[in-house]
Formats: structure tokens, C-alpha cells, sequence
């Protein structure tokens, strides 16, 4: 082990030349990169080692066009060990790698590495198995940064004077009025732009630029525009001549709404947000199409067209239009459509009469549930849900379970037990052959996330892979015994056990999540009685003593 820190540590512009000796030996070039790799991994060296000619011999390992699966493998892993690890080669890393040459080996059709990536993704996104966590927080990840890439254009505001954004807002006017095939046509409607501009539904009639101004949606609206007169042009020439043949105080403003709907969309997806580490929530549908945000649009844009038309609204409905539209995307994409067929059959079902109801029908439930009476009863019911939820956390630990031991990231095999005592006094917790124990009135806290010992020591990059699933018990004499949960599920049984053992409140999400449904059950079962019978706000009048107990029953 000394003698590999040393080579790492002093032997960086060897290991380039030995690479470069290996380079024809593709099987043994993979095992030297391992090696390396595995050494690094140990954290005795710091990534900040590494030179600009090692990161350019790695990266020309990844940039060649036909590469060995194995050294394509690991020369990535190294990369993204570069990146977790150091803040500075992060930046030159990204100056030597580029998404098209990590694309390029997608788009190789006789390479394995293609087939396997290919097949993954059918598999994963329209398969039938369900998804692992894990892979379903990937997946989520790779959504939030893919809907980044847009936050440029949203946060750039159009500039009124330059003629190429310009000549955008006129290929929209020409397609929506001027045929192609009408060159004289063009001359004759100069005059009438502004008319036509005010037709497409902008707020400035006379400079439509003007409405591009406000980040966000900026220059994303516009490109959302564009793409739906290009590629849908149709149904963009059919909304806009729809709209300018209706009474004036029922035309649905093209303009407005699309600059609109662009905003609402960045908000409902999150544009420019960070990654949440413990969010699984990605949707199948934007992984079916090259241009799915564009699609996702222009699915959308039609959607308010129509329900402007069934509300019948004027100008001043505008708002309440928008709060209908957002609320029958957000409650499609609730129901994980897994392509934008799905979604446009989703939406059509969620008409604004559909919308009506299902507002009614939540309305009075929720009206049920807050009389005083209904409060009160659940408030009573409330500790004995709570007490039930505590012993099967209990109960749970009881039954113990295997964390992974925090180490080598390439090394997850190694895992270790623990168990509560069915007394409820004792932790056991070790390997195969030990039996450790700490006693619980030893336990001085139970601490998560950043303030858990065994975070502490990791870098702020590393931490993001597992601070969700660490927790640690403080126990007398000032030591720890620290966990990573295999998943957040188990995370949540044990610290709501720990917190329970403690004699503290359960806070987890899943305690949140079993207590609503618990108690809701119980309480429909208890007024299963009142069903259709109106429950008073307060409870009936005490009746007058009688004048007489003479009805009384003599024992005499």
C-alpha cells in the first residue's frame, strides 16, 4: 500500500508514459488504469496531484472515436472521480470533454457500448419492471439537467435593436398571414403590421419585441413560438386565424399566452433548480423524444387554446385561465404519462368541466374533514395512530437490518448489522462473528444529515451521494456509531425508531405519510355510521331536568 501512495504521489508523469507504453495492450492498459484508480480511491493522495498532461492522456482515451469498452469504462470513472473530488479539475476536465464526444459513442451502431446504452434506456423508461430507486433518482437527476440547459434563453432578455431576433418575430407574422407562395402579398401587408401583430395576440402591437423583455421566460418563449409555426404549422396557423376571426372580447392572445404558458411550464419543471438528492420524481414521456420540451409546449399550448374556448373566457378571465391550464398539466403529469401521446390523452380527459368537478368533489371532502366536530375526533384518534406507528418502528428494529460500510466507493460489498434488543435496552450491532453491543440509556442523540461524524470527514462533493441515508448515534464516552441507510425507506424506520426509543417525536416523512392515512382510515370507518347525516357544528343542547323522577324504577 506505501509503496502504491508513492508512485500515485510522485509518479503521476510516469503512470502518463507507462499508459502511453501500454496503449497497444488494451487489456492491460484497463488493468493499469484500475490499479490506479483504486489507489486514488483510498484519499491518502489528493486529487489536486494530478497534472494537465494526465487529464489530457485520460480524456484522449474517452475522445478516441473507436476505444476498448474497458479502458472507455474506466477512463470515465477516473474523470468522475476528477470532478467529485476537486473543484479545479472540474474546470479542465469540461475544457477537455465535451457532451457530442460522449454522444459519439452512442451513435456508433456496431459498438457494445452503444447496444448496452441503448437497450438500458428501452428497458428502463417503457419496461414493464419497476425501477429501482437508485436508478429512478438518476433518471430525475438527468431530467433536472437536461431542463437546465434552457435556463439561458430564459433568463436572456430579447434586445429590441438587434434585426436577427427581430427577424423572428416576423417569420412568425409571415407564416401565420403571408403564403409562401405570395411574394406580392409580402408588399402589400407592410402597412398592416401592427394590425397583425395585435391578430398574434402580443401585448405591443406597434414593437412585439417589447414583450420578450421580461426574464423569465425571455427568449425561450420566443424559441417555443418558433419551433410550433415550424414544425407544427398547422396547428400554429389554425390557433392564430381561429382566434382573430372571434369577437374581440373572446380571442384567446396567442402571444400572451405562449409567453405565459413558457413561464408556467419553467415552473412547474423546475428550469435552472438544483438536483434534489432525495427526489425520485422524473417522468417517462421527456425521454421519448429528442425535442421534448418543445413538444411538451406546443401539447400545452393547444390545451389552453381549448380551455379558453370551453370557459368561454374574456381578457379579464386571463388569469383564471392560466390557474385552470396549470392545474390540468400539473394533474397529468401526476399520473406519469410515459409518452406525449399519453399526455395528450391524459389532458383530454381533464376538461375545464372535469376540472369543475373534481374541485367540487375535494372541496366538500375537505369541508368534512374541517368541521369542529370531525377536528376533534381526530385529535383524539391522533396518540393511538401515533403509539401504533411507534411499536412497528420498534418492532422493526427488533428485527435489524444490513448497513453498507462507508468506505471505498468501489468496495460496497462489505455491509454490517444491527438489531435492537427485544427488550428494547440493548443495540447489537457488528460483523459475522462480533456481537457489539451499546446500551440505549448510553445514548445521548440521534443526529442526521451534515451533522453526522462520518460527513463530516468527507468532502462537501462526496457527501451529496449518501447525506440523505446518514445518521449516527451519539453514545457515551463521546463516541459514535454511524449508519448509511440502504434506502431511504430503512432511513426512515430507524431514525423514527431511534427518536422512539429516546422517547422523542417521530418526525420522518414516512411517519407524516403512515399517521394521514391511518388516521383518515379510521375516521371513515368510525362515521361510517353518519354517512348522509349533517354533523352539527356543536353538539345538542342538554334537556331540562323533569319536574319528577316518579318514571324511575322502584327496587323496593
Amino acid at each position: 500500500m506505501s509503496l502504491g501512495c508513492c508512485v500515485v504521489a510522485r509518479g503521476l508523469l510516469k503512470f502518463h508514459s507507462v499508459s502511453h507504453l501500454f496503449s497497444s495492450f488494451g487489456e492491460m492498459l484497463a488493468f493499469t488504469l484500475t490499479a490506479f484508480l483504486e489507489l486514488m480511491d483510498h484519499g491518502i493522495v489528493s486529487w489536486d496531484l494530478i497534472s494537465l498532461s494526465f487529464i489530457k492522456q485520460i480524456a484522449g482515451y474517452v475522445n478516441q472515436p473507436m476505444v476498448d469498452v474497458s479502458i472507455l469504462q474506466r477512463s470515465l470513472a477516473i474523470l468522475e472521480s476528477m470532478v467529485l473530488n476537486s473543484h479545479s479539475l472540474y474546470h479542465r476536465v469540461a475544457q477537455e470533454i465535451t457532451v457530442g464526444q460522449l454522444i459519439g459513442h452512442l451513435q456508433v451502431s456496431d459498438h457494445i457500448y452503444s447496444v448496452y446504452f441503448y437497450s438500458f434506456m428501452q428497458h428502463v423508461i417503457r419496461g414493464n419492471r419497476p425501477i429501482k430507486a437508485e436508478m429512478a433518482h438518476q433518471l430525475y437527476v438527468l431530467q433536472v439537467l437536461t431542463f437546465n440547459l434552457l435556463e439561458e434563453r430564459m433568463m436572456t432578455k430579447m434586445d429590441p435593436t438587434d434585426q436577427a431576433q427581430r427577424d423572428v418575430i416576423f417569420e412568425l407574422r409571415r407564416i401565420a398571414f403571408d403564403g409562401e407562395n405570395d411574394p406580392t402579398g409580402t408588399e402589400k401587408r407592410k402597412a398592416l403590421y401592427t394590425k397583425d401583430y395585435k391578430m398574434l395576440g402580443f401585448t405591443n402591437h406597434v414593437n412585439p419585441a417589447m414583450d420578450f423583455t421580461q426574464t423569465p421566460p425571455g427568449m425561450l418563449a420566443l424559441d417555443n413560438m418558433l419551433y410550433l409555426a415550424k414544425f407544427h404549422q398547422d396547428t400554429y396557423i389554425r390557433i392564430v386565424l381561429e382566434n382573430s376571426s372571434r369577437e374581440d372580447k373572446h380571442e384567446c392572445p396567442f402571444g400572451r399566452c405562449a409567453i405565459e404558458l413558457t413561464r408556467m411550464l419553467c415552473e412547474i419543471l423546475q428550469v435552472g433548480e438544483l438536483p434534489n438528492e432525495g427526489c425520485n420524481d422524473y417522468h417517462p414521456m421527456f425521454f421519448t423524444h429528442d425535442r421534448a420540451w418543445e413538444e411538451f409546449f406546443c401539447v400545452c399550448i393547444q390545451l389552453l387554446n381549448k380551455t379558453w374556448k370551453e370557459m368561454r373566457a374574456t381578457a379579464e378571465d386571463f388569469n383564471k385561465v392560466m390557474q385552470v391550464v396549470r392545474e390540468q398539466i400539473t394533474r397529468a403529469l401526476a399520473m406519469k404519462p410515459s409518452s406525449l401521446e399519453q399526455l395528450k390523452s391524459k389532458l383530454r380527459s381533464l376538461s375545464y368541466s372535469e376540472i369543475l368537478r373534481l374541485r367540487q368533489s375535494e372541496r366538500m371532502s375537505q369541508d368534512d374533514f374541517q368541521s369542529a366536530p370531525i377536528i376533534e375526533l381526530r385529535e383524539r384518534i391522533q396518540p393511538e395512530i401515533l403509539e401504533l406507528i411507534k411499536q412497528q418502528r420498534l418492532n422493526r428494529l427488533c428485527e435489524g437490518s444490513c448497513f453498507r460500510k462507508l468506505g471505498n466507493r468501489r468496495r460496497q460489498e462489505k455491509f454490517w448489522f444491527c438489531r435492537l434488543s427485544l427488550n428494547h435496552k440493548v443495540l447489537h450491532y457488528g460483523d459475522l462473528d462480533e456481537s457489539p453491543q451499546v446500551p440505549v440509556s448510553d445514548i445521548k442523540s440521534v443526529v442526521t444529515g451534515k451533522d453526522c461524524p462520518h460527513m463530516k470527514e468527507k468532502s462537501a462533493l462526496k457527501q451529496n451521494k449518501v447525506l440523505e441515508l446518514a445518521f449516527s448515534i451519539l453514545y457515551d464516552p463521546d463516541e459514535a456509531l454511524n449508519f448509511v441507510a440502504p434506502s431511504k425507506y430503512e432511513y426512515c424506520i430507524w431514525t423514527d425508531g431511534l427518536c422512539a426509543l429516546l422517547g422523542r417525536e417521530m418526525g420522518s416523512d414516512l411517519t407524516r405519510s403512515d399517521l394521514d392515512t391511518l388516521i383518515s382510515m379510521e375516521m371513515k370507518l368510525r362515521l361510517l355510521d353518519l354517512e348522509n347525516i349533517t354533523i352539527p357544528e356543536a353538539p345538542p343542547p342538554v334537556p331540562k331536568e323533569p319536574s319528577t323522577y316518579n318514571f324511575t324504577y322502584n327496587y323496593g
